[in-house]
């Protein structure tokens, strides 16, 4: 097995009103407060628009937009709280990006500013950040957008996003965030982590799609990855590792180029099972084109391409952050060198052990087999 790394890396760069653009006087009882958004552009005046929460929620109303458990004590222990705070709706991006950068943890790939802007210039939604503050301090941030084509606001950069989190101060502001947004929206992917699992406010929330995860701390090979897994599973990874072993692969690192490779061979890929691949709009392609355009300062990024003679058998995208190492994107041809995912997957174990990484994200949803090897990691999502 030939094994190269390629010098080159990524270089580093940095309308119409939507639903919920109605008065703050808006009666309608199932719809919540809602807000214009201004303009999203670089350059542009920040249009905000700020208002006391006071005068979006009577009693009664807030009384109604929080879940039932809660309302007495936000009526009586923090009445006079409320009272002195204030509501301000951001859309201009040099402003959100210093609200993101004041609230986010950056603890994982995706708190990180540049892997979400990468989406947002793809697909060009109106920012619409809700941030509740008093006086003297900003206080929690709901980081939105929204997105034209589905009539729906989604976190911002988009919902291909995991681990998402509240940015709150204290808990007590989550249910006054989900109160103050708009409709219709959809806020998925969100970690537990960072939920208080008091029953008093998690009612609203609905199971996802997990997340699957592979603990390296005592891994220190492949093999011992392997000797985890039943029998049976065990003999069919080695099976088809020896399998692509015979036809002498050769493994590049970071040739970037190969991206278009990894479209190209993805989309015939889900053709042949009888899908529709996501790369089919061309804004999901340059989301990720951007995610490596973007990678350097926050992130670094990682292709590994598997070439046998002059085919290029499979290509990964992988992202590395705070010690994790994300596989991201991926394309393989199976119909003609079948055990080529299983090889790459032995291998990025391997890589990320060399790398010194603690964990690997093969992210969301088990698509029938990542339940089987690697723990799972629970996330729940908002919808109204």
């Amino acid at each position: 097995m030939d094994y190269q790394k390629n010098s080159s890396s990524p270089e580093n760069e940095a309308g119409e009103q939507p639903p919920g653009s109605l008065s703050i006087n808006n009666k309608k009882e199932d719809s919540g407060p809602l807000f214009k958004t201004g303009s999203f552009l670089v350059g542009q005046k920040n249009n905000s628009q700020v208002t006391k929460l006071q005068n979006i929620f009577s009693p009664q109303s807030l009384k109604n937009a929080l879940p039932l458990a809660l309302t007495d004590s936000y009526q009586t222990e923090y009445s006079e709280f409320l009272k002195n705070l204030d509501i301000e709706i951001v859309s201009d991006v040099k402003r959100c990006f210093e609200l993101w950068e004041e609230f986010s943890p950056k603890k994982s790939l995706f708190d990180t500013w540049e892997f979400r802007l990468a989406f947002f210039l793809a697909y060009k939604p109106k920012l619409h950040f809700i941030l509740l503050k008093n006086k003297s301090e900003n206080l929690a941030l709901l980081p939105l957008c929204y997105e034209e084509d589905k009539k729906k606001y989604f976190w911002f950069g988009s919902a291909w996003q995991e681990e998402n989190k509240f940015f709150a101060k204290k808990s007590i502001f989550i249910p006054l965030l989900l109160a103050l947004s708009p409709r219709p929206i959809l806020l998925n992917a969100i970690s537990l982590d960072d939920i208080s699992l008091d029953k008093q406010f998690t009612e609203d929330f609905r199971p996802d799609d997990s997340k699957y995860i592979l603990d390296l701390k005592n891994i220190q090979s492949p093999e011992d990855f392997l000797m985890r897994l039943k029998k049976n599973r065990r003999h069919d990874l080695r099976k088809d590792r020896r399998r692509i072993e015979k036809q002498n692969p050769q493994i590049i690192i970071n040739n970037f180029s190969n991206f278009e490779d990894l479209v190209k061979i993805s989309t015939e890929r889900l053709k042949q099972k009888g899908g529709k691949a996501d790369w089919k709009d061309p804004r999901r392609v340059e989301a990720f084109r951007q995610v490596i355009r973007l990678g350097g300062k926050s992130y670094k990024m990682r292709m590994i391409t598997v070439r046998v003679g002059k085919k290029v058998a499979g290509v990964d995208l992988i992202a590395l952050f705070n010690d994790c190492y994300h596989t991201l994107k991926c394309g393989y041809d199976v119909k003609n060198f079948s055990g080529i995912g299983n090889f790459v997957n032995l291998f990025e174990i391997q890589d990320a052990i060399c790398l010194g990484m603690k964990k690997i994200d093969f992210l969301q949803n088990s698509y029938q087999w990542k339940d089987r090897w690697f723990e799972e990691v629970l996330l729940v999502k908002y919808e109204k």
